[in-house]
C-alpha cells in the first residue's frame, strides 16, 4: 500500500484551448497517484505542492530562451524549486514546494500526431517527465533516458494512460 501524501496541485490552463484532455482534475488526480510512487526521490515534509501549467508554443519559447538559453519552443519545461527549500528546515506543516511544470499543448498535439497516440497520452508522457524532472532525475546520457523513460511508463500505466 502506497503512503498517504499531503500535496496540493495547481493545475492552469493559459493554452487557450478548451479541451476535454486539459481538464484540471484529472490532472490532479494523476499528480496525486503518481507521488506516492516517488517518495524516495522526495525529501521529507508535511506536505507537498506543486504547479502544472499548459501553455502556448510561444509562451514556452519565451521561457525556453530566458531560462536555457535555447530559441525555439520545446515540449515541457520543470523548474524545479527542491534546491532552494533544502537550505532551511520548513515550518511545522508548511508544505514544500517542488516546482513548476509548463507543457505546451500546441507542441504535444504535434508530437501525439507524429507518434500515433492521444493528446491525453502525450500529455501524460510530458507531465510524468516534468515532474520527475523536478524529482532530481535527469538524462545526461542513453542509459538514464532510457531509465526515465522506463520510470514515466510504470507512472502512465498506473493511470491507464498506455496500456
Amino acid at each position: 500500500m502506497q503512503p498517504v501524501l499531503e500535496c496540493e496541485i495547481f493545475v492552469e490552463n493559459a493554452s487557450g484551448l478548451e479541451l476535454p484532455e486539459l481538464a484540471i482534475a484529472p490532472w490532479e488526480n494523476h499528480l496525486q497517484r503518481w507521488l506516492p510512487e516517488l517518495t524516495a526521490a522526495l525529501p521529507p515534509a508535511d506536505g507537498y505542492e506543486l504547479t502544472l501549467r499548459f501553455t502556448t508554443d510561444a509562451e514556452i519559447h519565451n521561457l525556453n530562451h530566458q531560462y536555457r538559453h535555447k530559441d525555439q519552443p520545446t515540449d515541457v519545461l520543470s523548474f524545479a524549486a527542491l534546491e532552494d527549500n533544502f537550505a532551511s528546515p520548513l515550518p511545522p506543516g508548511e508544505p514544500l514546494y517542488l516546482g513548476d511544470i509548463i507543457v505546451s499543448v500546441e507542441t504535444a498535439q504535434r508530437q501525439a500526431q507524429e507518434r500515433q497516440h492521444s493528446l491525453q497520452t502525450e500529455l501524460g508522457w510530458l507531465v510524468s517527465h516534468g515532474l520527475l524532472h523536478l524529482l532530481g532525475w535527469d538524462h545526461p546520457d542513453e542509459a538514464r533516458l532510457i531509465e526515465m523513460l522506463d520510470r514515466q511508463a510504470v507512472l502512465l500505466r498506473n493511470v491507464q494512460l498506455i496500456p
